[in-house]
């Protein structure tokens, strides 16, 4: 008879529409799925006089902004085809096209009011422009449209589609009255031939034509701001995702005249420092990591902000504001977030970062040798840590992307452990595994609450005698026997229908970055080396200090000792056996203490004394795969086998309590190279 009920999901990730995962957006219902409408029609590129070669004509916008005068040739050779993009906003009357350009004063207004702001590294073109609140002219579209960008080989995505229209809707209702907006995006086109920057070590290295690039579009978006009369700029890069529609209202409502929201990522880094040194580079200071980990909450003022932020166009000191050319009197490295904190200073201008409520994410960017692949695998592990701490990441209807072809990556079945009654762990994990393209199949776990004396009696359970959980001294609880007899059923199946290898998941499982192609060759240097194993860890806590004997030509292999969680482990059919040889059932105990037992690491000689033979061999990854989501102690924590019911209490009762050794977090997972939430941390990750 199953203890469970199994099901196969082709795709789990049901009702999300097609388009690219770095497009925003916030989930109105349920937080893991979102339906998206069809992609509207994209009309004829918009009409407007001609313009030099180098530099095409601006979209059209309903003010009609100042039409810039013929620019003279650049000195540097365009990039190849690329879009950028700004988006302005005032309030009635002030939202006018202003006929005084406001340039750096320490330059010449030798730059025409084209507004550009994202990375010029994009293949993209858009038609159309947003604007928030009632009374804008009629026949006007409201929404923006694109067609599909593809990766070139510069680097990003735009995410402008989904968002745009999410942040400007936020506005609606605003104190003293609607704010009115534009967004405006340029694209150009120039020789095919031109692919990279000279002297770049490869796609990803900033070179100093490059960072130039960059920023004399910035500048552009900021003289165009400027030239149209809006109250407000905003920034942001195009692997920056706002997922909170509330931003803009946060931002113009602190009244500062820089201000950025705090962006997560997978590491430390993030879109401001706490200290720079008088040379301009990066100085730690101890205010840092309480911000990033919003251990202190508010708006402070910080000495640079990047990425993403905000410009108050109104506020004093904000017109001698600039990216490029940069100030006559600056020395520091050639850079434009640095030559931006620069301008502040010289101006007087206060920059703020505010971290009180989750805004978004940026990517962790990639080194200078390391090429849009690598980009891609962190994009795909940050969706994965959106998924985790919320509120996720959704792809836009707009823009198509390459169709996912989940496999089971040479394992024979990829089972995933997941109560019923715990729909939104159900959704993240699908989800989780959907994007790393890991054809999983859903179990239904056995519910703890669900079983009686009665039930356990027929299913031939009994407690092993003597056994007291090893801190609290408490008995086993029905959660624990109910996650037991789930992981027993895996077993069983895996015997009954000889499956060589397989992976199993539980529903809690936080993913370490590349996880797919880490255990790919993992498994492929295990056969290589012909190692026989029954069990390999790819997630767990290691109890003891000493140190693990590491394993013969596999460096990433170490035989394990006494652990805790049974959150992701690989098994073999051997392995299978052995454990089913044993009859736990008969004498059950915690499936994360019954495992140490059967590779005798276990330090309860009366415990093993039950069980005979202790042969199994398991090995743990180093670092480790996989991580729990959250820790004893952590607001999101709670868990369905620690405050359950005594398993031969039929009243219902709860034990009270709030997690033990097992669920904190072990500190040396970090030491190992494995975060257990985010891509492995360096000293200075925040850079």
């Amino acid at each position: 008879m199953p203890l469970v009920e199994e099901r196969t999901l082709e795709n789990p990730r049901i009702g999300v529409g097609s388009g690219s995962p770095l497009f925003g957006g916030c989930a109105p219902h349920n937080p893991f799925r979102a339906r998206l409408g069809p992609a509207p029609a994209l009309g004829p590129a918009p009409a407007g006089p001609p313009r030099p070669a180098h530099y095409p004509r601006p979209g059209w916008e309903p003010r009609g902004p100042p039409q810039p005068p013929e620019r003279p040739p650049c000195a540097l050779p365009p990039p190849p085809r690329c879009s950028s993009c700004c988006s302005c906003w005032g309030r009635g009357s002030r939202l006018r096209a202003s006929q005084n350009r406001r340039c750096p004063p320490w330059s010449l207004p030798s730059w025409p009011a084209m507004p550009s702001t994202l990375c010029p590294t994009t293949w993209a073109r858009w038609s159309g422009w947003t604007t928030p609140g009632p009374g804008w002219p009629s026949g006007v579209p409201q929404t923006t449209t694109w067609t599909t960008p593809q990766r070139c080989c510069r680097s990003g995505w735009l995410l402008w589609a989904t968002t745009m229209p999410l942040w400007s809707g936020g506005l609606r209702g605003s104190p003293g009255g609607d704010l009115r907006g534009t967004f405006w995006g340029r694209w150009t086109t120039a020789a095919a031939q031109r692919r990279s920057y000279p002297d770049e070590e490869g796609p990803k290295h900033w070179t100093k034509e490059r960072h130039q690039f960059l920023m004399e579009l910035k500048q552009e978006a900021l003289t165009f701001a400027r030239d149209w009369g809006a109250d407000y700029i905003l920034f942001a890069d195009t692997d920056n995702i706002l997922t909170n529609n509330q931003t803009l209202r946060f931002l113009i409502e602190q009244g500062l005249p820089v201000v950025a929201p705090m962006l997560d990522s997978q590491t430390y880094y993030s879109n401001f420092w706490c200290g720079i040194t008088p040379q301009g580079y990066y100085r730690r200071t101890a205010d840092y990591f309480p911000t990033k980990n919003r251990q202190r909450r508010g708006c402070f003022r910080v000495p640079m902000v990047h990425s993403t932020f905000l410009v108050s166009l109104r506020a004093e000191g904000t017109e001698r504001l600039g990216f490029y050319p940069p100030h006559p009197n600056y020395t520091w490295p050639f850079d434009d977030i640095i030559i931006f904190a620069y301008a502040c200073q010289a101006a007087g201008v206060s920059a703020h970062v505010c971290n009180e409520h989750r805004y978004g994410y940026m990517n962790v960017p990639v080194k200078s040798h390391q090429g849009l692949e690598d980009e891609r695998v962190n994009f795909i592990h940050l969706i994965l840590e959106a998924l985790v701490d919320g509120p996720p990441m959704w792809a836009s209807a707009h823009v198509s992307r390459p169709p996912k072809r989940p496999s089971k990556m040479g394992f024979d079945e990829v089972f995933v452990i997941s109560l019923a009654r715990r729909p939104d762990r159900r959704e993240r994990m699908l989800s989780s595994l959907w994007e790393m393209e890991i054809s999983g199949r859903l179990v239904d776990a056995v519910d703890g609450r669900m079983l009686n004396s009665s039930v356990m009696r027929n299913l031939g359970v009994d407690l092993l005698p003597g056994y007291q959980d090893p801190y609290s001294g408490r008995t086993l609880t029905k959660g624990e026997v109910g996650c037991f007899l789930s992981h027993y059923s895996i077993w069983e199946e895996v015997v009954a229908r000889g499956l060589a290898q397989v992976v199993v998941f539980e529903d809690d499982v936080r993913f370490e970055s590349n996880f797919k192609m880490r255990l790919e060759q993992l498994m492929k240097e295990v056969e290589a080396e012909k190692l026989p194993w029954d069990l390999i860890y790819l997630g767990r806590k290691q109890v003891n200090p000493e140190e693990e004997a590491a394993v013969e030509g596999l460096p990433h292999l170490v035989v394990a000792s006494y652990s805790y969680w049974t959150l992701a482990y690989v098994l073999s059919l051997a392995g299978a056996r052995k454990l089913l040889a044993s009859q736990p059932l008969r004498r059950m105990l915690p499936v994360d203490e019954f495992l140490p037992i059967m590779f005798d690491q276990h330090p309860n000689e009366q415990y093993k004394a039950h069980f005979w033979p202790r042969d199994l061999r398991a090995f743990s990854v180093r670092p480790l795969l996989a991580a729990p989501t959250h820790y004893a102690g952590d607001a999101e924590w709670f868990s369905d086998t620690e405050t359950s019911s005594p398993w031969d209490d039929d009243s219902g009762r709860l034990i009270s309590w709030s997690g033990s050794y097992k669920t904190l977090r072990d500190p040396r997972l970090d030491l190992a190279g494995s975060s257990g939430h985010s891509l492995h941390p360096h000293p200075q990750d925040e850079l």
